[in-house]
């Protein structure tokens, strides 16, 4: 048995921060029932790239889940909701704050039919506050709370992230985290509850190193000026002579030392403390002679811990990650197309059987 076999959650979400808290809650055994708007479903049904009658998107973040379409301004939606509710475990929603009491759906409404329900509400900014109702994604919320200020570019500006921070790392993720921990105490006291997940609230996670330098040495950090964001040699990217790079994080002295040996860096240079611009370029001097793959036939067997900035496609051909499993599930859109499912952060051993869980067509659950 997987470790949530029985454990029935309904997922009012869409688009990424719950559907993807969902998915994790399903590959461990859960049974997820999508309610969705008839007609229309998801919004990430429409996205592409298309995998043949759905999307990319939603067939890998809705594998093996089922769906049931139900217009919650409907007369008739509590009283199809209702068996639905009282038998749940778990019930997961992404709308602003109030849009589920206005519907008849709020904490207060469903805990009087089910008070064991552990319940989640996922928001940007939290359920109450200053922000709360303010409409926002990813960008705006690591803005919000000074992620996007710490790195910089060549330019000096603040970069893009191309991952999405704030909806997985600090949405998704403590969803889930928060619902095993309430579920836990529902085993002790019987009670459901409340839980609110804001995040932003989130992000400041992801900073610990900048919130402590800040609040507890007075040292606020700098763009691109700090040993994570680009002011040491020791922690860096370095282009390559056919126009690749090394990521290069020989942080620890041991590292630096064995990277200093392999590069030949002189001695007057190897203090990276005394002029670590110096350093750096005598760094980037010497990395710029190779090629990335002269580079990463070096790095083999020698811990100095550089890497070849690998694209995309390079890493999922990797035969490494192939042979830890990542890539054997599969998901697909139930009409025969297929494609690897996405990879989830639970141990291999805990995963629920079905290999070939599709996504759910819009309402065939119903």
């Amino acid at each position: 048995m997987a470790p949530l076999d029985g454990i029935e959650v309904l997922d009012f979400t869409t688009l990424l921060p719950g559907p993807l808290a969902t998915l994790l809650l399903a590959e461990a055994g859960a049974t997820v029932t999508k309610i969705e708007r008839p007609g229309i479903g998801d919004e990430m049904r429409t996205y592409e790239p298309r995998l043949g009658t759905t999307s990319v998107n939603f067939a890998m973040l809705n594998r093996g889940k089922r769906s049931l379409a139900i217009d919650l301004k409907a007369d008739d939606a509590h009283a199809r909701l209702r068996p639905l509710l009282e038998r749940a475990d778990v019930l997961v929603e992404q709308f602003r704050p109030g849009v589920m009491a206005r519907l008849g759906l709020g904490y207060e409404h469903v805990a009087e039919i089910n008070p064991g329900i552990v319940y989640c509400s996922i928001t940007g900014y939290g359920q109450d506050g200053a922000r709360a109702g303010i409409a926002a994604h990813d960008l705006n919320y690591v803005a919000e709370a000074g992620l996007l200020d710490l790195v910089g570019g060549g330019d000096g500006e603040p970069v893009m992230p191309h991952a999405l921070i704030a909806d997985i790392g600090a949405g998704s993720y403590p969803a889930v985290m928060n619902v095993l921990l309430a579920l836990l105490e529902r085993d002790r006291t019987g009670a459901g509850r409340h839980l609110d997940v804001a995040m932003t609230d989130g992000v400041f996670t992801w900073m610990y190193w900048a919130y402590g330098n800040g609040l507890g040495a007075g040292r606020w950090p700098r763009r691109g000026a700090e040993l994570l964001s680009g002011a040491s040699p020791r922690y860096a990217l370095y282009r390559t002579a056919d126009g690749r790079h090394v990521a290069a994080a020989p942080i620890e002295e041991r590292f630096w030392t064995a990277l200093c040996d392999m590069l030949e860096l002189p001695d007057a240079l190897r203090d990276d403390a005394r002029d670590p611009e110096a350093t750096a370029a005598a760094v980037a001097e010497r990395f710029a002679r190779r090629s990335a793959a002269e580079w990463e036939e070096r790095f083999a067997g020698a811990d100095v811990c550089c890497s070849i900035v690998r694209t995309v496609e390079e890493a999922t051909a990797d035969p490494a990650f192939a042979a830890r499993g990542l890539f054997d599930r599969v998901t697909g859109d139930g009409e025969g197309a297929t494609m690897p499912a996405l990879p989830v952060p639970v141990d291999p051993a805990l995963l629920a059987p079905g290999a070939r869980a599709a996504a759910p067509a819009l309402g065939e659950d119903g």
